[in-house]
């Protein structure tokens, strides 16, 4: 509900330091207990093969396995530490990066990152980015599309603040564009909608992530933010038939939105994406996809 422990307090009869005290280590063992079961780390080609398969059956955009995506969590500022926590938006906070499957769970989360830095900023200095371009991440090799010849690398789905690479593709830039990218843009962000309504189920579902405030420290944010996704993904997967709430298209497949974004919404953690040169070899990837959307191999009836 998100409501204070000065509110807990008269509706259990606890005393609110006494609910301060013993939280964060409920928290603690929440994660302990359950980041084995509900978010393991993918390390094998096939369990990222399958996080693919998903990506195309049910969003028709084949390779992609995982969609990224950063929110801000509000926070109270911490002693002694200047501007680091203030944000673009005007309040201290810090960032939550996740990459999202095709059925809105959570594959890899970093938490306690600054909150004036970007999303673009904490995956560059993320584990997530070094594994990936050292090869260590578990991707499957490269791979050709449906119904074609040629091999094609795996890669994420992320917005124009990510870096263009083989294994991280983004919108074409809105100036300028032609039917073909237009196209790609629309298949693009209809895939990556998934981590949106990741993060609009898991903050409807735990409305406490709006008032992270109560707690003194960034180390019981930490907690609360990954216990969160821990019980997001547990419902994910335990109770499947529970309604999501998200997004989803009707019979033109046209978006009808979520009812998530009837209610607040975490802020999103854009600013400055710092720089980064998209390669060309990955705009040469993305026209590929760009071109193999506009085939009859990987064109879908209504785009």
């Amino acid at each position: 509900t998100g409501a204070t422990f000065r509110e807990l307090m008269y509706s259990f009869r606890v005393a609110d330091n006494t609910i301060s005290t013993f939280i964060p280590t409920v928290l603690e063992a929440i994660v302990d207990t359950f980041q084995a079961e509900v978010m393991p780390p993918l390390i094998e080609p096939d369990e990222w093969r399958e996080v693919s398969t998903r990506f195309n059956t049910k969003w028709n955009f084949p390779h992609a396995c995982g969609a990224l995506d950063g929110k801000h969590i509000p926070i109270k500022a911490p002693p002694n530490s200047g501007s680091l926590y203030h944000n673009y938006k005007g309040f201290f906070s810090m960032i939550l990066l996740a990459l999202a499957d095709a059925d809105y769970k959570f594959i890899w989360v970093s938490v306690a990152e600054y909150g004036s830095a970007s999303d673009c900023q904490v995956f560059n200095e993320s584990e997530l980015r070094e594994l990936v371009e050292g090869g260590e991440l578990g991707f499957p090799d490269p791979e050709p599309l449906p119904g074609l010849t040629e091999n094609l690398p795996y890669f994420f789905l992320g917005d124009e603040a990510f870096p263009l690479r083989t294994w991280m593709m983004k919108p074409y830039s809105r100036m300028g564009l032609g039917h073909d990218e237009r196209i790609f843009n629309y298949r693009l962000s209809r895939a990556r909608r998934v981590v949106e309504n990741a993060f609009g189920i898991l903050a409807n579902r735990f409305q406490c992530l709006f008032n992270a405030t109560v707690y003194k420290k960034t180390e019981s944010v930490k907690s609360l933010v990954l216990a969160c996704v821990m019980l997001h993904n547990l419902m994910r997967i335990r109770y499947p038939d529970v309604p999501a709430n998200a997004d989803h298209e009707d019979q033109n497949h046209d978006l009808v939105p979520g009812v998530w974004r009837e209610e607040s919404q975490l802020m999103d953690a854009g600013g400055h994406a710092g720089r980064n040169v998209d390669h060309n070899i990955g705009k040469q990837q993305r026209n590929y996809l760009r071109d193999y959307f506009m085939s009859e191999a990987g064109s879908v009836p209504w785009q």
